[in-house]
């Protein structure tokens, strides 16, 4: 299934159970004060659409059950990560100021400003996923090429948040910027990480017909890049650790490569 049309009837139901999601998650963040509770339910927002238009198909071809397996695992990692990452902290900064700028009765009003918005973006990031699952395609070369891209990358994420959880759980390391690892090569390896695991699988949507999926692939590069990624991360960090300014000076903010000297 590649026409627009035809992919609108299977992924529309993926669109409730975004919305289903998204009222559970904000439900929960009403009394714990805490809109961060968007971010774990992240991965499960973006998986949700494909559970559902395979759940709807008839018949489940082999590209559905890769696609399952793979964004399965994908959303598993990340929202466990998240979760583990932000349990017994405050509300994280970004919702505090969207909190501070919405009051009152912002408890009411993040549930479209908030869960309501991440529900709408995480149903089109999941396109390529819906795409890729309702085809009936037989494998491909394009199929093996995203699927090792895709493997690619959630291994380089999963490495690059390991490694920074490790150095960020010793004390001796309090204030310091991290450069080691992954993180000697990028300032944002984890996010590199997940553009390779969303171009993979828009290969996997192409080799279905999809090509038009690709709006899903290029929405993540720019939050990744321009919104809620590098450029939200590095706005003041620059201030607070005056160090991170010789990190920038020798290493790519994004695509991986030797430091500069």
């Amino acid at each position: 299934m590649s026409g627009l049309s035809e992919l609108m009837s299977i992924a529309m139901p993926g669109l409730a159970a975004c919305g289903a999601i998204a009222l559970l998650a904000w439900a929960a963040s009403v009394p714990l004060h805490d809109a961060s509770v968007v971010d774990s339910a992240w991965a499960l927002l973006v998986l949700a659409p494909a559970v559902a238009a395979v759940a709807l198909m008839p018949e489940a071809g082999p590209r559905a059950t890769c696609i399952l397996l793979l964004a399965g695992a994908w959303a598993l990692r990340l929202s466990t990560y998240i979760t583990c990452r932000h349990w017994g902290q405050p509300e994280d900064h970004r919702y505090q100021a969207i909190r501070a700028r919405n009051e009152p009765h912002f408890a009411w009003k993040s549930l479209y400003l908030v869960f309501g918005l991440q529900a709408l973006l995480a149903w089109l990031v999941a396109l390529p996923l819906v795409a890729a699952a309702a085809s009936q395609r037989p494998w491909n070369v394009l199929d093996a090429i995203g699927l090792a891209l895709f493997l690619s990358g959630l291994i380089v994420e999963a490495l690059a948040d390991a490694q920074l959880s490790r150095f960020k759980a010793d004390p001796g390391n309090r204030g310091r910027v991290m450069t080691q690892g992954l993180w000697r090569y990028s300032r944002h390896p984890n996010y590199f990480g997940e553009f390779c695991v969303w171009w993979g699988f828009w290969l996997l949507a192409l080799a279905a017909g999809a090509w038009w999926t690709v709006v899903s692939p290029l929405l993540m590069t720019a939050l990744l890049l321009k919104v809620s990624g590098v450029a939200l991360l590095e706005k003041d960090i620059a201030e607070r650790r005056p160090a991170y300014r010789d990190y920038i000076a020798r290493t790519n903010a994004f695509f991986p490569w030797r430091p500069r000297a």
